[in-house]
């Protein structure tokens, strides 16, 4: 494991091309990320992540996906999820807890499932940003609710109930995307609020987290930091370990995403002098591939210990 950097890379399509072997060999990334571009069916699914683990001769080797339901569905080809979303489990939540915990374990117990039957050991889910009305629709029904404590409770059954099936979770998007009046994706959201009206309201679902991964928000909290989105600020990554304190791995969201201004290599640099600890980059471009990798530092003794904790819930 020594010899991996630090950084996550998603590939092309459905299998891997000659070229990506080789980058996985050359350049080691800690992890791959797969989308609905590389997932067709199951055996072929499983055929991609077991050769992507030869590779690195590690059965547990990370391999993650982005599998929320809902709208943000990778296994579209497999199975639908439409109707499940984040925010018809908040609901359920609030009118009936027991019927809530038996439907939602059940929902998590079959996606554990289908994730382990492809390969998958890692979802970056759950959602625990709030949902907040004139908010830009990027966040909307992938939300618990809009209170606090409900998105914390059902975020801890979330992490709970994928760890009990073997399958690591990634708390997003720290410290809180819910505020943004635009799709992160496009442009660069800023948020106004006051540091303490934030401790009293967004930050507080990702308090007291058991996940061994979280992944930062593309904002900038300008009462905070007016220059740097999270991801790229050394005072927001500070504050996600002391006031909300996060200790395990911090992963950037993608770094190929338009809120980031600058070049894709200023952007991977900062990412780390910023205090992430893994650099995500999802689209499978390949030169973009080979940016990241580049300006990716190898994975430090800290990154080591946690994956090596990580790899001990797995099955």
């Amino acid at each position: 494991m020594n010899n991996r950097r630090s950084f996550i890379i998603g590939i092309k399509s459905t299998k891997l091309s000659g070229k990506e072997i080789i980058f996985l060999k050359k350049y080691k990334p800690w992890g791959v990320i797969l989308f609905a571009r590389n997932i067709k069916s199951i055996e072929q699914s499983q055929k991609l992540t077991f050769s992507i683990r030869k590779i690195f001769k590690d059965k547990k080797y990370p391999i993650l996906i982005d599998q929320e339901g809902g709208r943000v569905n990778r296994l579209k080809s497999i199975i639908s999820f439409d109707n499940l979303t984040s925010e018809f489990f908040g609901n359920i939540y609030v009118k009936n807890y027991n019927k809530f915990k038996f439907f939602y374990k059940l929902f998590i117990d079959k996606t554990s499932y289908l994730l382990k039957s492809i390969g998958v050991n890692i979802n970056t889910t759950p959602v625990l940003d709030l949902k907040i009305k004139g908010s830009s629709g990027v966040i909307g029904d992938r939300s618990f609710s809009k209170n606090p404590n409900i998105v914390s409770k059902i975020g801890d059954c979330c992490i709970e109930y994928y760890n009990q099936n073997g399958i690591g979770t990634v708390i997003k998007h720290i410290p809180g995307h819910g505020l943004a009046k635009v799709d992160s994706h496009n442009f660069t959201p800023k948020v106004n609020k006051t540091l303490k009206f934030l401790i009293k309201k967004d930050f507080v679902p990702f308090k007291n987290k058991k996940t061994f991964f979280a992944m930062t928000a593309h904002i900038i909290y300008s009462k905070i930091d007016n220059k740097n989105t999270v991801t790229h600020s050394k005072k927001l990554i500070k504050l996600i370990r002391n006031k909300i304190g996060f200790k395990n791995i911090i992963i950037s969201d993608d770094l190929s995403m338009k809120s980031l201004k600058g070049t894709l290599k200023n952007n991977t640099i900062k990412t780390f002098n910023a205090g992430c600890n893994l650099a995500l980059h999802c689209n499978g471009n390949f030169n973009q591939m080979k940016i990241v990798g580049k300006n990716s530092p190898l994975i430090d003794k800290f990154i080591i210990k946690k994956t090596s904790q990580f790899y001990k819930i797995l099955s």
